[in-house]
């Protein structure tokens, strides 16, 4: 079965930028609250979440600013667009992961050395159901977008909050463990563990961010999509030095033709242009460039990505 059909730009814009917004207000209102009942319970794994929380709405600002930049149309410095704005924004995202979980793992083994017990029980206890709860729902909109849409910078956003509920989850257990065990040391060995959530999920987002940064290809099954679409009028045949990119809501794609050496100029370019509408229903926001090459009379071509020089490298 074929993957679903790609959403246009600026449908995949709105779904983004709504979510964005989902996003930095379910942070502020998490940091608020963690800030509170930290004060008043001293929870170093409520420390570790309100920090993680903390960071959760840098990022978030940031790709609630990524996004919005992303879809900016092309511009005299910027001929490809801005699309990759939302790749930097997932790599800033990992950044911050990374230094959360370095600091909630530094406050973890301080507490675990001198332990000490958890004021306001009940307030630590509820700020964490209601965390849960809302991550919960932030995680699940933006799962809605990404079946929609390929934004790196929402599936990075998304990849962290993923991370942030089950370290919710765990924190949750670790003051409930700690307040019906008697035992404060558990609070600090659920911050341990939070941070090693917090460094996984880092993890997988600068891998995805660096894909689209280094020009990965699309996945094969997009790939033979595009082949086969191409390839629907029998006078367009043998897609070559097919290359292909994402860049934040945009794909580019560019290959080599082989026409009927008979078609007169104008006919191939109507073969050519209904063959990019075809691709275009089914990726409206692709960049498409197309090289003819008149069947079995085509010189080899030159360049720095001429035909089998990837092979010879």
């Amino acid at each position: 079965m074929d993957a679903p059909r790609r959403l246009g730009h600026r449908e995949a814009a709105a779904l983004t930028r709504r979510v964005t917004i989902y996003s930095v207000a379910t942070a502020t209102i998490l940091v608020a609250l963690k800030l509170v009942v930290w004060l008043l319970s001293g929870s170093v794994a409520l420390l570790a979440s309100m920090a993680d929380s903390g960071l959760d709405l840098v990022a978030s600002l940031g790709t609630f600013i990524a996004v919005r930049y992303a879809v900016a149309p092309p511009d005299q410095e910027h001929r490809f667009g801005h699309g990759k704005a939302e790749a930097f924004a997932s790599l800033v995202q990992a950044g911050l992961v990374f230094a959360s979980a370095a600091l909630i793992a530094r406050e973890a083994v301080a507490d675990l050395l001198h332990p000490h017990p958890i004021a306001a029980q009940g307030w630590a206890i509820g700020v964490m159901l209601v965390s849960t709860v809302l991550t919960a729902l932030l995680v699940a909109a933006q799962g809605r977008v990404l079946r929609q849409t390929a934004s790196v910078a929402v599936s990075g956003d998304r990849a962290h909050y993923a991370a942030d509920l089950a370290s919710n989850v765990i924190a949750l257990i670790g003051i409930g463990a700690t307040i019906w065990l008697g035992r404060a040391s558990l609070d600090a060995a659920a911050a341990i563990v939070v941070a090693a959530i917090l460094l996984w999920g880092a993890v997988g987002v600068f891998r995805q961010a660096s894909a689209q940064l280094m020009d990965r290809e699309l996945p094969d099954d997009e790939r033979a999509r595009i082949i086969r679409l191409m390839t629907e009028d029998t006078r367009l045949t043998h897609v070559h030095q097919l290359r292909t990119r994402a860049s934040g809501p945009f794909v580019h794609m560019q290959m080599h033709i082989d026409l009927d050496p008979q078609l007169t100029l104008e006919a191939a370019h109507q073969v050519i242009v209904a063959a990019e509408k075809r691709v275009l229903g089914e990726f409206p926001s692709a960049d498409i460039i197309i090289h003819a090459d008149p069947r079995g009379r085509a010189e080899p071509h030159g360049g720095a990505f001429a035909e089998g020089r990837q092979a010879e490298a």
